[in-house]
Order: C-alpha cells, then structure tokens, then sequence
C-alpha cells in the first residue's frame, strides 16, 4: 500500500528510528499536538530517525485484519520493502510522552535480543497494592460498574491459560518494542500472520496477549527499566490517587501531576483506554 508513512526526520548515523501507528485523524491529530513536540526534541538530541504510519499496512478486507495495534509486528518488514534504511526500530504507541533528557534508550538494547519493558515485574510499587487502590477508587469515583475483584487481579500465568496459550515467564505493555529490523522484522510478520481476523482476546481482540506469548517463546529477550514505559495508570494509583476525584480532564493540577511522572521518568504511557 503506498503512502503509508511519513519519515519525518532521518537518522543521520546508525539508522536507529523511533516509529509510532497513528491511523485516523483523531489519533495523528492528538499525537501530533501532544506526543510529537516532545519525541522531536528526543530524536534531533540523540540524532535519532522518526517516523509515523498512518495508513494501514493490509486492507481491512484481508483475512489476516485486526486491530491497528497488531500492525507494528508489520512495521519492520514494510518500512524494509519501502527501501527505508533501518538499523533498529524503537517502536512505540502513540499514547506515550517521552521525557526529552531521557538517555537514548538504543544504548540500552542488543541487535541480537528484543528489548521489551515489563508491566508485572521489576516494578517500583507492590503491583498487588496498586491494582487493589485502582479497582477500590475506580469502584468509589467513576462506577459501580468497576468491580472490585475483576481480571485485573489475573496473574501471568491465569492470562495465558485464558487465551489458550502456554504461560511464559513475564508480562509486558505492547506499546514498547525495540528489535533489529534484519533479524526481526520477518520473524515478526510471520507471527502477524498465524491470527486470523476473528481472533478473541481479553482486550477485545487486541494483540497484547498474543504479542507476550510471541516474544517470549522466541526466547531472545532482554527487559528495560521501568522509566522506559512507566505506566500513568500505576503512576496515579501510588503517587496521586486524589486525581480521582476529579472529574475534568483538562483540570490544571492533572496536568502538574503528568509533568511530575515524567520527570521522574524517561517513557510516559497512557495505556488503554480507562478513565484514568
């Protein structure tokens, strides 16, 4: 499919890109006005590539469509035949804010391992403590229909078996990858293409479930800190649980409390679609 993509800036020297999907007006117009000021000022101090997909990569009629979100296990393979010269790709959602004096984080990463940050282990709070203050606050502030014991108590292990898949050792957030393009990038596709279109997942077909057991069957893992995709999600629940309460978005203390989070942080993400 042609035009799929815009290379806004190039990598001068070793061809290392951070690349995001934003597919629709809505979500390339809010990474555009909110994400994109920040990854620029990131990518120009580590003379870093940027480019942004915005078209999808198959037609929604094909038998292999599904969520945008699986695209970026085609994002390799496609930039590659579009003759874009990628040495690795730092692939991220849309929803991310990045710290701008964050360290490169390609100084962090091994061509021979995908670099993956996980959302279940190596973290600074007691999950178990945070998932109790989310659904307790979720329950108190914004519904009833927020139950207080739901799948987001689910262990690694009960996550897999609901998808039918062999439980590994770890759980990450989909919204951060980082791989070599040449040893990955059709490894990838190929796992793109074992799901079909009618795929069922826990996130309404999304690719999070599928996307772990992948990656870590593959075996060639190497998992980052934390700061490299903190999660706004736990971020609220430990350090600004007041923001409960609080039922307009664009109120003035939210957003200290988001710059605040990210300077303790490298990588911001604002995963799923909670209120939060």
């Amino acid at each position: 499919m042609k035009n799929t993509f815009k290379i806004i800036l190039n990598s001068k020297n070793k061809k290392n890109y951070l690349v995001t999907i934003a597919i629709g007006k809505k979500c390339l117009d809010d990474w555009t006005n909110y994400a994109k000021p920040l990854w620029l000022k990131y990518c120009k101090r580590h003379s870093l590539g940027l480019i942004v997909i915005t078209k999808d990569l198959l037609s929604k009629k094909d038998p292999f469509w599904k969520k945008a979100t699986w695209q970026k296990m085609l994002v390799g393979n496609h930039l590659s035949n579009s003759g874009v010269n990628i040495n690795n790709i730092c692939y991220l959602d849309t929803d991310i804010l990045i710290n701008p004096n964050s360290p490169n984080v390609f100084k962090n990463h091994e061509s021979e391992k995908i670099s993956l940050v996980s959302q279940v282990n190596g973290l600074p709070y007691d999950l178990d403590f945070i998932r109790r203050k989310i659904s307790f606050y979720r329950n108190k502030f914004y519904s009833k229909k927020y139950k207080l014991d739901s799948s987001l108590f689910m262990n690694i292990k009960q996550i897999y078996k609901y998808h039918n898949l062999k439980p590994q050792k770890d759980f990450v957030c989909a919204g951060f990858i980082m791989f070599n393009n040449d040893k990955f990038a059709k490894k990838m596709k190929s796992w793109f293409y074992k799901y079909k279109s009618n795929i069922k997942t826990l996130s309404g077909g999304g690719d999070e479930p599928i996307f772990n057991y992948e990656m870590f069957n593959n075996g060639q893992i190497k998992i980052l800190e934390y700061k490299f995709q903190a999660i706004w999600l736990y971020e609220v629940a430990y350090k600004f649980p007041f923001l409960y309460e609080y039922k307009n978005k664009k109120n003035n203390i939210i957003r200290k409390c988001i710059e605040a989070s990210l300077e303790d942080n490298y990588f911001l993400h604002f995963a799923g679609s909670w209120h939060e």
